[in-house]
């Protein structure tokens, strides 16, 4: 029986038997039953390799007192769930994470405290613990960016739409040059995604 531990590009977890290409966390999050008790625990989203030097986090899933492990589909539905790569396992990911950061202009201070916090705040509604959505030009939309509308949340690559799907994307639709859109990737993420950051992306995205 799947678990709650898959998140979507809209930050929900919900169960799905697939673990996608990258593992990450935000705390602990479910209780000594493994149930999912809150969408998240502190600022630290982080999104991080399925194993690293041959090593692979203990089953089982989940275990009580220790963290919620999630899993994504690809890179880009982690942005826009707010997920940055892992400092320490990722390492070189995070350094390029980081430079498109400066680059991008998003804060002299590019510590993962820093980093975080600004994520925070622009993933979350104030307030409450809901997911942030912005509007904004599609043509304005850089490669790797999620938007969502009459088709679901879809990803911009390449010059198509990509329907989301937990087991993959669907089939390619045109892409609109003109009209505004409800957009799921936080705006530094956006602004990271044009300074250069490339994300690894689903082989099912063409």
């Amino acid at each position: 029986m799947a678990i709650r531990n898959r998140v979507g590009p809209d930050a929900e977890i919900t169960a799905h038997p697939g673990r996608g290409l990258f593992m990450g966390n935000r705390g602990i999050l479910h209780d000594a039953q493994g149930r999912l008790r809150r969408p998240y625990a502190g600022k630290a989203w982080i999104c991080c390799v399925l194993s690293f030097r041959n090593r692979r986090p203990p089953d089982p899933l989940v275990k009580p007192g220790t963290y919620t492990r999630l899993f994504f589909l690809d890179e880009a539905v982690a942005l826009a769930a707010g997920h940055r790569p892992c400092a320490e396992y990722r390492r070189a990911d995070y350094n390029r994470f980081r430079a498109a950061w400066s680059a991008a202009g998003l804060s002299a201070d590019t510590r993962v405290p820093a980093i975080d916090g600004c994520l925070h705040e622009a993933r979350t509604e104030a307030g409450t613990r809901r997911k942030r959505v912005i509007e904004a030009r599609i043509s304005s939309l850089p490669d790797g960016a999620f938007l969502t509308g009459e088709n679901g949340a879809c990803l911009k690559w390449k010059g198509s739409l990509w329907p989301f799907s937990p087991a993959g994307y669907g089939a390619a639709l045109p892409c609109p040059t003109k009209g505004t859109v409800r957009v799921l990737t936080p705006a530094p993420m956006l602004a990271v995604l044009r300074a250069g950051y490339a994300p690894v992306i689903h082989p099912s995205a063409g």
